[in-house]
């Protein structure tokens, strides 16, 4: 090999290895694991949030989503998906991230309102004109109705529609447990199959044309209007229903190990911001920012609502009286 040669060689071995040491650089970014039906909200609230951090600090970050079942998404975060954030539908999938240690114990005193940026409540989604005239849960228990449910055991969607059921049946003159129980396992047995989320609800129930009702939350409601248009369907308020909260939280070893702890920390924070709020209630879901709830109040009627804290004592009573092995859905569904 000449003089020349060694020469150009020495020069590409250094660059070579320069190359492999370099370090490759990305915009800072998060993971945010979130519930099924939130697909849309987070696809309008990310760009603000990323467009805030970068005016206010100069850095460019992008934040990622991953959508699923509630508590098969928190499953996944417990098997080592690194989430930096998760934002759920129910307090008892971020709780489970809580016992693992994954979530701090009082994350819920972290951030306002119960760690809970907005509300919703379930309501029925029915075909055009309501042809079997369903206007209230007793209606859903009628011989010949189909109902189109995400499975209460394994989503938020599926257990708030159960709760809200049991309550109705509990709040009846003479309502008690027996008397809900007997009522969801009649309103089970309309229910020919479970959906394995919201949105694949929604899908068996717009798209397959599957059902005669779609029990879901409002703001998802609002959200198929969007899609295809009001002339499809009608949404039906029953005389009373479930307040839904929406927990969010920072899973705290993996924003350690990333370093990503104040990227997290602003980002949850923002979710209560007023241009956050707004993204909320332009996605139906009803913010807590009072002045922009009114402001948004013609989209919100109003409806009877009970909390799962105030009726079953919270979901850490919740979650195993109703959806843990043995409990009331396990024993309804042996018979239904």
């Amino acid at each position: 090999m000449s003089q020349t040669c060694r020469g150009v060689w020495k020069v590409f071995v250094v660059l070579a290895s320069m190359l492999v040491a370099a370090p490759v650089w990305a915009a800072p970014g998060l993971l945010n694991v979130s519930y099924d039906v939130a697909r849309d909200l987070y696809k309008d609230f990310n760009p603000q949030f990323e467009k805030h951090w970068k005016e206010k600090t100069g850095e460019t970050v992008e934040v990622r989503q991953s959508h699923g079942g509630s508590s098969k998404q928190v499953r996944s975060v417990a098997d080592g998906l690194e989430a930096d954030v998760v934002t759920m539908n129910q307090a008892s999938d971020v709780n489970f991230l809580a016992e693992k240690g994954l979530v701090a114990p009082d994350y819920a005193k972290k951030f306002p309102d119960n760690a809970s940026p907005y509300t919703s409540t379930m309501v029925f989604i029915v075909r055009k004109g309501n042809p079997k005239a369903l206007k209230d849960w007793n209606d859903l228990v009628q011989t010949g109705v189909q109902i189109i449910l995400p499975h209460p055991k394994n989503t938020g969607n599926g257990r708030y529609s159960y709760l809200a059921a049991w309550i109705y049946a509990l709040k009846q003159p003479g309502g008690n447990d027996r008397t809900a129980q007997d009522f969801v396992g009649k309103l089970l047995k309309n229910t020919p199959l479970f959906a394995a989320g919201g949105r694949d609800a929604t899908t068996s129930f717009m798209q397959r044309k599957q059902g005669d009702v779609l029990i879901s939350f409002e703001s998802e409601a609002e959200l198929i209007a969007k899609e295809f248009g009001k002339g499809e369907f009608d949404i039906v308020y029953p005389s009373l229903s479930i307040q839904a909260e929406f927990p969010v939280a920072i899973v705290e070893k993996v924003v350690d190990k990333k370093g990503t702890r104040k990227l997290a920390e602003a980002y949850l924070n923002y979710l209560w911001s007023p241009e956050g709020q707004e993204v909320m209630a332009q996605n139906y879901l009803r913010p807590r920012n009072p002045d922009i709830l009114k402001k948004y109040g013609a989209q919100f009627p109003p409806i009877k609502t009970y909390s799962v804290d105030e009726v079953f004592g919270g979901w850490s009573k919740a979650t195993p009286a109703h959806f843990g092995d043995g409990g009331s859905f396990d024993r309804i569904y042996q018979i239904k």
